[in-house]
C-alpha cells in the first residue's frame, strides 16, 4: 500500500505531501472500471465508451450553424478593423520616409500619431477578442450542456458503465472502436 501511496504522492521542497491528480484519476477509473468489469460479468460485461465533444461540436447541425455564424463575425471585425491598420501602415510608411528631412517637432508629433493610432488598434483587436469569446460562450456554451444530457442518455440507453472524454487527463490511448461520437451526434441532431 505505501508503493500505490508514494506512486501518487510526493513530498515538494517544503516536506508537504502533494498528490498527483492525474494520475490519482486514472488510477480511480481504473479500479471502478476494474470493479464493474468483475461485478458486471453477469450481464455482459463492462462497456466502455469515449466522446470526443469537442468534434462533437463540431459536427452537430447546431455546431456548424454556430461555426458560421462566429466565422462571418470575425469577417465582419475584420473588416472594420481594416481601414484602421491600412491608415497605421499609410502613416508608418510615410513616416519612414519623410524622417530625414522632417524637423523633429513634426517627427515627435508623427510618433505621437502613430503611438496613438497602435494603441487604438490593439484596443479595438482586444474589444474584438472579447466580443468573440462572449459570442463563443453564448452559442457553444449551451450546446456543450446538452451534448452531455446527450452522452449520458447514450450511457444508459446503450448500457455503458463508462464514457470518458477524450481530451480528459490521463487517457493517452483508446480504440476507435470505442469511440461513440458519431452516436452522440446523431442523437443529439435527432433531438434538436
Amino acid at each position: 500500500m505505501t508503493d500505490l501511496f508514494g506512486a501518487f504522492c510526493a513530498p515538494d521542497s517544503d516536506g508537504r505531501i502533494r498528490v498527483s491528480f492525474n494520475k490519482t484519476i486514472v488510477v480511480v477509473i481504473a479500479f471502478l472500471a476494474l470493479g464493474w468489469g468483475l461485478g458486471a460479468e453477469k450481464d455482459g460485461g463492462t462497456k466502455i465508451g469515449i466522446v470526443d465533444l469537442d468534434q462533437a461540436v463540431g459536427s452537430t447541425d447546431e455546431g456548424k450553424a454556430a461555426r458560421e455564424e462566429l466565422e462571418r463575425k470575425q469577417r465582419e471585425a475584420e473588416l472594420e478593423i481594416q481601414p484602421m491598420i491600412e491608415r497605421y501602415q499609410t502613416l508608418a510608411e510615410e513616416y519612414q520616409k519623410k524622417r530625414p528631412v522632417l524637423s523633429p517637432e513634426k517627427l515627435r508629433a508623427m510618433e505621437l500619431d502613430l503611438t496613438e493610432l497602435q494603441s487604438q488598434l490593439e484596443l479595438k483587436q482586444e474589444e474584438f477578442q472579447n466580443r468573440m469569446k462572449v459570442d463563443f460562450e453564448r452559442l457553444i456554451g449551451p450546446m456543450r450542456e446538452k451534448l452531455q444530457k446527450v452522452v449520458t442518455d447514450v450511457g444508459r440507453e446503450e448500457g455503458f458503465s463508462l464514457i470518458v472524454v477524450r481530451s480528459m487527463p490521463g487517457v493517452m490511448y483508446a480504440r476507435e472502436s470505442l469511440d461513440i461520437t458519431d452516436l452522440v451526434v446523431k442523437k443529439f441532431n435527432a433531438e434538436s
